[in-house]
């Protein structure tokens, strides 16, 4: 017989667990089948499996098409093809979601399943689009994948490249007011506002300089602003409807006639700028004046074209008299007609003034100015042909300047040819190799220069000690430049007091690099006029006279860069200078070593 439960709560509890089993065993199919486990859509369970509600499928995104990543060629249409059979499958799944999935939970899954399709799918295109070399135009969907920033970057520097770039240079005896004229072009053509002016007004004012504030936009250090004396070759650019312009502002002193010669060097107009007050003409155009050796110096620096600015015309002591600009027109024509310049073709004269800019934009008003019926100063630079630039040609960069900023920069202008960012080049003489990294066209960074472009390129794999002021940069695809310490030119004597002969030492301008040269001997002499050879092997050369002789650099092992002028005229005009004077310009006619 049992033992009676301790209470009744407890008799109760056990009665009610052994019911439950009870029932749960009653309920349980000793003959039903063996149980199999699937993951298809249709599970078995059995007769009452039909009564069951569909099992929703699992929350996967669709399959991405697959992408071949090394193919050549294809068609265009490949992309369209891609995301045709995206869309297509995005479709199916989502109608098949749509059928099998209950009423309460498709706005969870559709946008879950909406986003993930999405990403695979613009993942797809993109693919496809890199991996296509040649895309039809008309796949303008697959083609907007890319960055806006770097399309905003294109559009804005084929607007710049749609105008021709020009260099000037702007030359002169000291004071004839090359850097007001400059300052003030700036002004007229937007580049300086109204607001900087009269800061550098009030700048100059306290220093007792107030008119030499327009000049303070190009000449920015202090020696320059508290001399009132450019020093370097001043850069800034302005542009007009046709054309952009890069101003360079050459010193006038005497002192710094080398700098002069450098910024000549990359010009394609020089603007010789001539005071027209009283006594100021005449000091600079007599004999050692600055007026006759800029002249000389930019036509054997290769400018095509002579604007002759008469500066300072609204002065008290002329008040635009044109019996003053007659005097000074006719005295200089015959000067610049012995230089090489031929007035009326690629010379021509304007009156103006540079503190107000009359003539340099508009006219000042027939009240004024009655006698003058010529262009504007901008109006005739806008109307000058354009130049026939050789983009096609090997990549010849004369360096001009260089300096240390996050990486080697180098400036200069491109004589020929074009550079791209990635592309390798060589320095020469030296052979160095480097990669432009970066390019910079005056405020803007950009991708590609062509000749005619004054830029800054950043470079890689080389050190700033290791560049020197007239190496040139080429490419390595061809020929590089010459290189040469043994050559014989041609030189004209231009202003010496005695006799030259062998062993005679000057200082070399050519292109942007200065070398001292020895004369080792003379080998003929040129009649100036027929261009015939006159006398074999003389034993000296005076003022005035033509020959061919041969020059060794005077350092040894050093060698400097250069072209025979026949082949490449930048890179084969030179300067001989001794004792601060311009002694002779000649030309490269062979290199000998």
């Amino acid at each position: 017989m049992d033992e009676p439960p301790s209470n009744w709560d407890q008799q109760e509890e056990e009665n009610v667990s052994l019911s439950s089993a009870t029932t749960k065993l009653s309920a349980l199919n000793v003959n039903a089948n063996e149980f199999v486990p699937s993951f298809g859509s249709g599970f078995s369970f059995g007769s009452k499996a039909a009564n069951l509600p569909a099992a929703p499928l699992p929350k996967t995104p669709p399959s991405t098409p697959v992408v071949n990543r090394h193919t050549s060629e294809h068609d265009g249409n490949q992309v369209a093809a891609v995301t045709m059979s995206t869309n297509q499958i995005e479709s199916n799944d989502q109608q098949q979601i749509k059928e099998n999935v209950s009423t309460g939970e498709i706005d969870e899954i559709s946008e879950d399943q909406n986003e993930r399709m999405m990403d695979d799918s613009t993942a797809a295109t993109t693919a496809a689009a890199t991996t296509t070399t040649s895309v039809n135009k008309a796949n303008t969907a697959t083609s907007s994948t890319v960055p806006k920033e770097k399309k905003n970057l294109i559009i804005k520097r084929d607007i710049v490249r749609k105008k021709e770039p020009v260099n000037i240079v702007f030359c002169g005896h000291v004071d004839a007011g090359k850097s007001t004229i400059g300052g003030q072009l700036m002004f007229l053509t937007g580049q300086v506002d109204k607001r900087t002016l009269e800061k550098y007004q009030n700048e100059a004012r306290e220093k007792s300089r107030e008119s030499w504030y327009l000049s303070w936009a190009l000449d920015t250090n202090e020696e320059e602003r508290d001399k009132g004396k450019t020093v370097e070759v001043g850069r800034a650019w302005f542009e007009t409807e046709k054309k952009h312009f890069i101003i360079l502002d050459a010193p006038g002193h005497k002192c710094f006639v080398p700098n002069m010669i450098g910024g000549a060097s990359q010009a394609d107009i020089a603007i010789l700028v001539i005071s027209a007050r009283k006594g100021e003409f005449e000091t600079g155009f007599e004999r050692g004046g600055q007026t006759r050796e800029h002249a000389m110096l930019v036509k054997t620096a290769g400018v095509r074209y002579l604007v002759v600015l008469i500066n300072k015309m609204d002065d008290p002591t002329v008040n635009w008299d044109q019996a003053r600009y007659d005097e000074i027109r006719d005295k200089l024509t015959p000067y610049l007609k012995k230089c090489g310049f031929k007035p009326g073709e690629d010379t021509v004269f304007m009156p103006c003034s540079g503190m107000s800019g009359a003539i340099l934009k508009e006219h000042p008003g027939e009240h004024i100015l009655p006698w003058y019926k010529g262009p504007n100063f901008i109006e005739y630079l806008d109307n000058i042909p354009s130049f026939n630039r050789s983009i096609d040609g090997a990549l010849r960069m004369p360096i001009v300047e260089r300096y240390k900023e996050m990486g080697v920069i180098v400036m200069g202008k491109i004589e020929s040819g074009c550079c791209r960012v990635g592309d390798r080049c060589l320095i020469m003489p030296n052979r160095t190799r480097v990669e432009v990294t970066n390019i910079y066209y005056e405020d803007i960074e950009t991708d590609s220069c062509v000749c005619g472009e004054n830029v800054r390129l950043k470079l890689k794999n080389v050190e700033e000690e290791e560049i020197s002021t007239g190496f040139i940069l080429c490419d390595t695809q061809q020929e590089p430049c010459g290189v040469g310490r043994v050559f014989d030119a041609q030189v004209a004597i231009l202003e010496h007091k005695s006799i030259i002969c062998p062993g005679y030492s000057a200082v070399l301008h050519i292109h942007s690099a200065v070398a001292e040269v020895q004369l080792k001997k003379l080998i003929t002499l040129i009649d100036r006029k027929t261009g015939d050879r006159t006398q074999e092997h003389p034993r000296f050369i005076k003022q005035d006279q033509v020959a061919i002789a041969r020059f060794e650099l005077s350092q040894s092992g050093q060698a400097i860069c250069m072209e025979p002028f026949k082949h490449f005229p930048q890179l084969g005009r030179f300067t001989l200078r001794d004792e601060g004077r311009t002694v002779a310009v000649g030309k490269v006619l062979k290199i000998i070593e």
